[in-house]
């Protein structure tokens, strides 16, 4: 059992995540940002100065070293996130690292191999997971009271310009909607409905050989469907609609971030609302400090398993749409 009370965290990667992150840890019990590391000095300083961290880096490999750090927080690009995870496990500090996990199956495996080997904590940020609303929603299914889920309809589609060099574009950096969006309804319905029977894809790509739009379609037994969209060149809803035998569960727009549900029974529909006063990354944060008081290595929540599941479930797909990555 670990009895600190206060965990002195770091951040690797100073992207726009990163920055909503930072403002949230302010509000967590117990969370002190101690340190930030950027490829650029300058770009991590600057980031300091915005959240008041004084201890800024120039690579990453420093910050692992810092003896005073006990868990670091990876947000940079997905492509990275494999190689950085291992240098800071190997470094033996606990480390949440942004969705996706990895770029593959491979990569993941590899990545909680070491976490193991090393007994340190390690786990997949998908901060919807621990959202007030989410878990509501997931107990109402839980509960049985409406009954079994039969359909599910989920969606995740911005507009952003086409920009060949943005990580949403870049092939090198991992774009594509997939990875970047679709990972959302996909865990929708991994949450709700659990590993599919049935995995079926299409998609349209952008030039630089990335998925503008994916469209996934997930059967289940008893026929049951989870009918899921991503884009990254078209907004959409954003939200997810669970149709159960006896009502149907609506988690309002953006579903995946801190948002209200609406449940309708009998033709009358209630909505509930959970209010948040962060981004509502503070919640997993919340978790991760818990686990590393509780001594544990693994997430009670977001586990191995379902990251395994997760990554198995984008490997199929970008099978079935044929997109690689070097």
């Amino acid at each position: 059992m670990n009895q600190k009370k206060n965990y002195n965290w770091g951040i690797i990667g100073c992207g726009k995540i990163a920055h909503k992150f930072a403002e949230d840890l302010k509000k967590v019990p117990g969370a002190v940002l101690f340190a930030v590391a950027s490829r650029s000095l300058k770009k991590a300083k600057d980031f300091g100065e915005l959240h008041n961290v004084f201890t800024c880096y120039g690579s990453y490999e420093e910050l692992t070293h810092n003896p005073e750090v006990d868990v670091i927080y990876i947000a940079t690009p997905h492509v990275f996130h494999s190689e950085n995870t291992l240098m800071c496990i190997q470094n033996k500090k606990a480390t949440l690292c942004e969705k996706p996990f990895a770029m593959n199956l491979y990569q993941v495996e590899e990545m909680i191999l070491a976490a193991k080997k090393n007994s340190t904590f390690l786990m997949e940020a998908l901060w919807t997971y621990f959202l007030p609303h989410y878990e509501y929603a997931l107990d109402i299914i839980a509960s049985k009271k409406l009954g079994n889920v039969v359909k599910l309809k989920a969606d995740f589609g911005f507009d952003s310009a086409f920009n060949p060099e943005s990580r949403l574009f870049n092939k090198k950096l991992g774009g594509g909607s997939l990875l970047d969006v679709g990972i959302y309804p996909l865990f929708a319905a991994l949450t709700t409905l659990g590993y599919p029977d049935k995995i079926e894809a299409t998609a349209s790509f952008s030039k630089t050989g990335v998925d503008e739009q994916c469209n996934v379609l997930l059967t289940y037994k008893n026929n049951v469907e989870a009918s899921l969209h991503s884009s990254i060149t078209k907004e959409t809803n954003t939200e997810a609609i669970i149709e159960l035998e006896k009502g149907t569960i609506t988690i309002n727009s953006r579903f995946h971030e801190p948002s209200s549900v609406t449940i309708t029974q009998n033709g009358i529909s209630t909505l509930h609302k959970f209010p948040v006063d962060t981004n509502g990354y503070s919640y997993e944060a919340i978790h991760v400090q818990k686990m590393l008081q509780q001594g544990n290595t693994e997430s009670t929540i977001m586990s191995f398993e379902k990251s395994v599941q997760l990554i198995r479930l984008l490997d199929t797909v970008r099978e079935k749409i044929d997109l690689h990555y070097d």
